[in-house]
């Protein structure tokens, strides 16, 4: 059996959906990485520290207790809602990049895996980077008009589609450029990465998709 599934991709491309379904179906835990990198950005902004202090940014990584599960928790605290604000979306690209913040949350990111021996993970870089031997890597992605509309039908913070569209783009452009660990796109994801573009698809099509590959 599949023990180790890692699902990466481009905001609102439907990993989170997808991730929670392909858990379900297997008995399997889940993990959203991307909930923890908006959780260290979440504090950040609370206590007023710049997000793009790399060393002030980095010591507070390593010092919070996040936890993710059906729950978002920082130092016990519940952050579910608030790390999915606007505030948020704009800070977390330039928290991603962080080295010292990628070298935390990775490591607590393999020791979630290694202390089950099994689960989906999903972010942007977890079948190149966190997990490269993966049982199952699979790159979902959507356009960028579709992934604005459904971000814009999660959500309720005043923003058009057009400006989630152009808030993604702006997304993809720092995540796909920045030093470490960057955001693959879909023409160079890994070699033994299945990828699943899920525009005009409904999430039970997605899903078949990728049990078809177990």
């Amino acid at each position: 059996m599949t023990k180790v599934i890692a699902i990466d991709g481009p905001a609102g491309a439907g990993k989170s959906t997808l991730a929670q379904a392909v858990a379900d179906h297997l008995g399997l835990a889940r993990l959203d990485t991307g909930a923890m990198y908006r959780a260290v950005a979440f504090t950040a902004l609370a206590r007023g520290i710049d997000v793009h202090d790399t060393t002030a940014v980095g010591e507070l990584a390593r010092s919070l207790r996040i936890e993710v599960g059906e729950t978002v928790t920082v130092d016990g605290e519940d952050v579910t809602g608030a790390i999915r604000s606007a505030a948020v979306d704009g800070a977390v690209s330039a928290v991603a990049a962080n080295p010292e913040v990628r070298a935390t949350l990775v490591e607590r990111q393999r020791r979630w895996v290694a202390g089950r021996g099994a689960g989906v993970v999903e972010g942007r870089d977890i079948g190149t980077v966190v997990l490269p031997d993966a049982d199952l890597k699979i790159y979902l992605t959507a356009r960028t008009g579709e992934r604005a509309r459904r971000r814009a039908e999660e959500r309720s913070d005043g923003r058009s589609v057009a400006e989630i569209e152009n808030d993604l783009q702006r997304r993809d452009r720092l995540d796909s450029s920045r030093t470490v660990s960057p955001l693959v796109m879909p023409e160079d994801v890994a070699d033994d990465a299945v990828v699943i573009d899920s525009t005009g698809k409904s999430a039970d099509d997605v899903l078949r998709e990728v049990l078809a590959c177990l």
